[in-house]
Protein backbone atom coordinates (compact mmCIF):
# COMPACT_ATOMS: atom_id res chain seq x y z
CA UNK A 1 0.00 0.00 0.00
CA UNK A 2 3.09 2.58 1.06
CA UNK A 3 4.13 1.49 -2.23
CA UNK A 4 1.20 2.57 -4.42
CA UNK A 5 0.66 5.56 -2.58
CA UNK A 6 3.30 7.08 -2.02
CA UNK A 7 5.99 5.71 -4.23
CA UNK A 8 4.76 4.75 -8.28
CA UNK A 9 5.19 8.83 -9.07
CA UNK A 10 8.64 9.26 -7.52
CA UNK A 11 10.17 6.27 -8.80
CA UNK A 12 10.53 4.11 -11.53
CA UNK A 13 9.34 0.31 -11.61
CA UNK A 14 12.59 -1.62 -11.24
CA UNK A 15 13.22 0.56 -8.25
CA UNK A 16 9.87 -0.03 -6.72
CA UNK A 17 9.87 -3.83 -7.40
CA UNK A 18 13.15 -4.06 -5.49
CA UNK A 19 12.16 -2.35 -2.18
CA UNK A 20 8.96 -4.53 -2.68
CA UNK A 21 11.34 -7.44 -2.86
CA UNK A 22 14.24 -6.98 -0.30
CA UNK A 23 12.25 -4.76 2.50
CA UNK A 24 11.23 -6.33 5.68
CA UNK A 25 10.34 -5.71 9.08
CA UNK A 26 12.60 -5.54 11.69
CA UNK A 27 11.85 -6.23 15.27
CA UNK A 28 14.94 -4.90 16.14
CA UNK A 29 14.84 -1.31 14.65
CA UNK A 30 11.34 -1.08 16.80
CA UNK A 31 12.65 -2.39 20.01
CA UNK A 32 15.66 -0.23 19.62
CA UNK A 33 13.58 3.02 19.51
CA UNK A 34 11.30 2.11 22.18
CA UNK A 35 14.32 1.20 24.72
CA UNK A 36 16.40 4.23 24.44
CA UNK A 37 18.28 4.28 27.77
CA UNK A 38 17.86 7.42 29.97
CA UNK A 39 21.81 9.11 29.08
CA UNK A 40 22.91 8.95 32.79
CA UNK A 41 26.44 9.55 32.55
CA UNK A 42 27.90 12.83 33.67
CA UNK A 43 30.53 14.81 31.35
CA UNK A 44 33.45 13.51 32.82
CA UNK A 45 32.08 10.17 32.52
CA UNK A 46 30.94 10.47 28.94
CA UNK A 47 34.58 12.23 27.83
CA UNK A 48 36.57 9.42 29.67
CA UNK A 49 34.61 6.86 27.32
CA UNK A 50 34.58 8.68 23.97
CA UNK A 51 37.89 10.57 24.42
CA UNK A 52 40.29 7.82 25.29
CA UNK A 53 44.78 7.94 24.63
CA UNK A 54 44.24 5.22 22.17
CA UNK A 55 41.68 7.79 20.31
CA UNK A 56 43.73 10.72 20.45
CA UNK A 57 46.55 8.65 19.68
CA UNK A 58 44.51 8.10 16.14
CA UNK A 59 43.14 10.77 15.42
CA UNK A 60 46.53 12.23 15.38
CA UNK A 61 47.65 9.43 12.75
CA UNK A 62 44.55 10.07 10.69
CA UNK A 63 45.25 13.48 10.52
CA UNK A 64 49.20 13.33 9.84
CA UNK A 65 47.90 10.20 7.12
CA UNK A 66 45.16 12.47 5.36
CA UNK A 67 46.64 15.61 5.63
CA UNK A 68 46.91 16.67 2.26
CA UNK A 69 43.71 16.09 1.29
CA UNK A 70 42.11 17.41 4.67
CA UNK A 71 44.08 20.46 3.96
CA UNK A 72 42.28 21.04 0.33
CA UNK A 73 39.08 20.42 1.55
CA UNK A 74 39.65 22.57 4.91
CA UNK A 75 40.72 25.49 2.81
CA UNK A 76 38.02 25.21 0.29
CA UNK A 77 35.38 25.06 2.39
CA UNK A 78 36.61 27.18 4.95
CA UNK A 79 36.11 24.22 7.73
CA UNK A 80 39.20 23.71 9.92
CA UNK A 81 40.33 19.91 9.48
CA UNK A 82 41.18 18.95 13.28
CA UNK A 83 37.06 19.53 13.87
CA UNK A 84 36.14 17.06 10.79
CA UNK A 85 38.30 14.71 12.50
CA UNK A 86 37.22 14.69 15.70
CA UNK A 87 33.79 14.56 14.31
CA UNK A 88 34.86 11.68 12.20
CA UNK A 89 36.32 9.86 15.58
CA UNK A 90 33.47 10.66 17.61
CA UNK A 91 30.99 9.54 15.34
CA UNK A 92 32.30 6.23 14.00
CA UNK A 93 35.80 5.59 15.59
CA UNK A 94 37.24 7.10 11.84
CA UNK A 95 35.07 4.64 9.90
CA UNK A 96 35.13 1.34 11.99
CA UNK A 97 31.34 1.58 13.35
CA UNK A 98 29.39 2.68 10.93
CA UNK A 99 26.07 0.31 11.33
CA UNK A 100 25.47 -2.89 9.86
CA UNK A 101 21.14 -2.18 10.07
CA UNK A 102 19.94 -2.08 6.58
CA UNK A 103 18.82 1.54 5.85
CA UNK A 104 15.97 0.38 3.55
CA UNK A 105 14.32 -1.95 6.42
CA UNK A 106 15.17 0.36 9.27
CA UNK A 107 13.90 3.55 7.83
CA UNK A 108 10.30 1.59 6.33
CA UNK A 109 9.62 -0.73 9.66
CA UNK A 110 9.85 3.24 11.33
CA UNK A 111 7.00 4.18 8.97
CA UNK A 112 4.96 1.61 9.74
CA UNK A 113 5.53 1.62 13.11
CA UNK A 114 4.16 5.37 12.80
CA UNK A 115 5.61 6.58 16.29
CA UNK A 116 7.33 9.26 13.99
CA UNK A 117 5.97 7.70 10.55
CA UNK A 118 5.86 11.27 8.76
CA UNK A 119 9.01 11.95 9.55
CA UNK A 120 10.87 9.01 8.74
CA UNK A 121 8.77 8.93 5.84
CA UNK A 122 10.62 11.39 3.92
CA UNK A 123 14.03 10.50 5.46
CA UNK A 124 12.49 6.96 3.43
CA UNK A 125 12.09 8.66 0.00
CA UNK A 126 15.56 10.38 0.66
CA UNK A 127 16.64 7.00 0.87
CA UNK A 128 15.64 5.66 -1.81
CA UNK A 129 16.11 8.65 -4.35
CA UNK A 130 20.21 8.05 -2.93
CA UNK A 131 20.01 4.63 -4.64
CA UNK A 132 17.65 5.66 -7.55
CA UNK A 133 20.68 8.19 -8.31
CA UNK A 134 23.73 5.46 -8.32
CA UNK A 135 25.35 6.80 -5.32
CA UNK A 136 25.14 3.21 -3.41
CA UNK A 137 23.57 -0.10 -3.36
CA UNK A 138 20.17 -0.89 -1.92
CA UNK A 139 22.14 -3.34 -0.30
CA UNK A 140 25.15 -2.27 0.32
CA UNK A 141 23.47 1.00 2.34
CA UNK A 142 23.73 0.09 5.53
CA UNK A 143 23.86 2.43 8.81
CA UNK A 144 22.43 2.38 12.22
CA UNK A 145 19.19 1.35 13.44
CA UNK A 146 17.52 4.76 12.94
CA UNK A 147 18.63 5.21 9.46
CA UNK A 148 22.08 6.99 10.19
CA UNK A 149 24.04 6.05 7.30
CA UNK A 150 28.12 6.08 6.76
CA UNK A 151 31.55 7.26 8.24
CA UNK A 152 29.62 10.76 9.27
CA UNK A 153 26.38 8.98 9.92
CA UNK A 154 24.23 11.52 8.06
CA UNK A 155 20.54 10.75 7.61
CA UNK A 156 19.20 10.92 4.25
CA UNK A 157 18.40 14.21 4.11
CA UNK A 158 21.30 15.50 5.24
CA UNK A 159 22.75 13.52 2.59
CA UNK A 160 20.58 15.06 0.25
CA UNK A 161 21.37 18.37 1.45
CA UNK A 162 25.34 17.90 2.59
CA UNK A 163 27.17 15.28 0.73
CA UNK A 164 29.55 15.77 -1.67
CA UNK A 165 31.97 14.05 -4.13
CA UNK A 166 35.47 15.29 -3.76
CA UNK A 167 36.56 12.76 -5.66
CA UNK A 168 34.73 13.76 -9.10
CA UNK A 169 34.10 9.81 -9.59
CA UNK A 170 30.52 10.58 -10.48
CA UNK A 171 28.91 9.05 -6.83
CA UNK A 172 28.80 10.05 -3.65
CA UNK A 173 30.37 7.37 -1.42
CA UNK A 174 30.17 8.69 2.70
CA UNK A 175 30.35 4.48 3.20
CA UNK A 176 33.99 4.05 1.42
CA UNK A 177 35.48 7.08 0.21
CA UNK A 178 37.35 9.23 2.80
CA UNK A 179 37.01 11.87 0.68
CA UNK A 180 33.83 12.45 0.44
CA UNK A 181 33.52 12.02 3.89
CA UNK A 182 35.95 14.56 4.81
CA UNK A 183 34.50 16.98 1.63
CA UNK A 184 30.49 15.77 3.36
CA UNK A 185 31.41 16.83 6.81
CA UNK A 186 33.03 19.97 5.75
CA UNK A 187 30.11 21.30 3.45
CA UNK A 188 27.96 20.43 6.66
CA UNK A 189 29.84 22.50 8.87
CA UNK A 190 30.11 25.87 6.54
CA UNK A 191 26.33 25.32 5.54
CA UNK A 192 25.50 25.67 9.76
CA UNK A 193 27.52 29.06 9.84
CA UNK A 194 30.96 27.76 10.77
CA UNK A 195 33.45 30.50 11.18
CA UNK A 196 37.26 29.11 10.58
CA UNK A 197 38.44 32.09 11.71
CA UNK A 198 37.44 30.89 15.76
CA UNK A 199 37.78 27.73 17.57
CA UNK A 200 34.64 26.01 19.71
CA UNK A 201 35.32 27.41 23.21
CA UNK A 202 37.10 26.79 26.16
CA UNK A 203 36.97 25.29 29.70
CA UNK A 204 37.08 28.33 32.66
CA UNK A 205 37.14 28.00 36.46
CA UNK A 206 35.35 30.96 38.42
CA UNK A 207 34.51 31.62 41.83
CA UNK A 208 31.33 30.44 43.48
CA UNK A 209 29.15 33.49 42.03
CA UNK A 210 25.20 33.24 41.79
CA UNK A 211 25.58 36.29 38.72
CA UNK A 212 27.78 33.81 36.70
CA UNK A 213 25.90 30.86 37.45
CA UNK A 214 22.56 32.41 36.46
CA UNK A 215 23.82 34.20 33.23
CA UNK A 216 22.81 32.75 30.00
CA UNK A 217 23.69 35.64 28.07
CA UNK A 218 26.06 36.01 25.09
CA UNK A 219 28.70 38.55 26.43
CA UNK A 220 32.03 39.60 25.13
CA UNK A 221 35.38 38.04 26.65
CA UNK A 222 36.18 40.83 28.10
CA UNK A 223 32.73 41.20 29.89
CA UNK A 224 33.20 37.36 31.23
CA UNK A 225 36.78 38.18 32.58
CA UNK A 226 35.75 41.77 34.30
CA UNK A 227 33.04 38.82 36.22
CA UNK A 228 35.45 36.94 37.64
CA UNK A 229 35.39 33.88 35.08
CA UNK A 230 39.17 32.54 34.48
CA UNK A 231 40.86 29.80 32.21
CA UNK A 232 40.90 26.64 33.59
CA UNK A 233 44.57 26.83 34.76
CA UNK A 234 43.34 30.22 36.62
CA UNK A 235 44.52 32.40 34.39
CA UNK A 236 43.16 35.72 32.70
CA UNK A 237 40.85 35.37 30.24
CA UNK A 238 42.07 37.23 26.85
CA UNK A 239 40.73 40.65 26.43
CA UNK A 240 38.97 39.93 23.18
CA UNK A 241 35.28 41.29 22.16
CA UNK A 242 34.77 37.61 21.10
CA UNK A 243 31.04 36.46 22.07
CA UNK A 244 30.74 33.79 24.08
CA UNK A 245 28.02 32.02 26.86
CA UNK A 246 28.71 30.05 29.18
CA UNK A 247 27.33 26.23 29.78
CA UNK A 248 27.92 24.90 33.65
CA UNK A 249 27.79 20.91 33.43
CA UNK A 250 25.60 19.19 36.01
CA UNK A 251 28.15 18.81 39.37
CA UNK A 252 31.04 20.73 37.96
CA UNK A 253 30.51 23.37 40.80
CA UNK A 254 33.16 26.47 39.84
CA UNK A 255 33.85 24.72 36.44
CA UNK A 256 32.56 25.53 32.99
CA UNK A 257 32.82 26.07 28.85
CA UNK A 258 32.29 29.63 27.61
CA UNK A 259 31.41 28.12 23.89
CA UNK A 260 31.62 30.80 20.51
CA UNK A 261 28.94 30.41 17.56
CA UNK A 262 30.84 27.15 16.59
CA UNK A 263 29.22 25.29 18.96
CA UNK A 264 26.52 25.89 18.16
CA UNK A 265 27.15 24.77 14.42
CA UNK A 266 28.23 21.55 16.13
CA UNK A 267 24.97 21.42 18.23
CA UNK A 268 23.00 21.40 14.77
CA UNK A 269 25.12 18.03 13.90
CA UNK A 270 24.01 16.78 17.28
CA UNK A 271 21.86 18.61 19.66
CA UNK A 272 23.84 17.11 22.91
CA UNK A 273 26.30 19.37 24.78
CA UNK A 274 28.02 16.27 25.79
CA UNK A 275 29.02 15.58 22.06
CA UNK A 276 29.66 19.55 20.91
CA UNK A 277 32.52 19.45 23.86
CA UNK A 278 33.59 15.87 23.13
CA UNK A 279 34.10 17.23 19.43
CA UNK A 280 35.56 20.19 20.55
CA UNK A 281 38.06 18.68 23.46
CA UNK A 282 39.10 15.69 20.92
CA UNK A 283 39.96 18.74 18.23
CA UNK A 284 42.15 20.59 20.82
CA UNK A 285 44.39 17.65 20.99
CA UNK A 286 45.56 17.93 17.17
CA UNK A 287 46.86 21.29 18.15
CA UNK A 288 50.40 19.98 19.01
CA UNK A 289 52.82 21.59 16.83
CA UNK A 290 52.48 23.43 13.29
CA UNK A 291 53.35 20.60 11.50
CA UNK A 292 50.22 19.20 12.84
CA UNK A 293 47.55 22.01 12.62
CA UNK A 294 47.15 25.75 13.48
CA UNK A 295 44.87 26.98 16.42
CA UNK A 296 42.22 29.38 15.05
Amino acid sequence: QFAEKKLEKKFNKKLIKEFLKKTKFVKRVIELDRSQPEFKLTLEQYLKKVITKSRIKKAILKYKKNKAVLDQIGNHFNVQPRFVIALWGIETDFGRVTGFFPVISSLATLVYDGRRGSYFEKELINALRIIEKGHIKMDEMKGSWAGAMGQCQFMPSSFIKYAKDWDKDGKIDIWHTKMDVFASASNYLREVKWNNKKTWGRKVYFKNSLNIKNNNDWQSLKKWKSLGVLNVDKTELPNLELKARLIIPKNYENYGYLVYSNFESLLKWNRSNYFAIAVGTLSDHLIINKNKVTKK
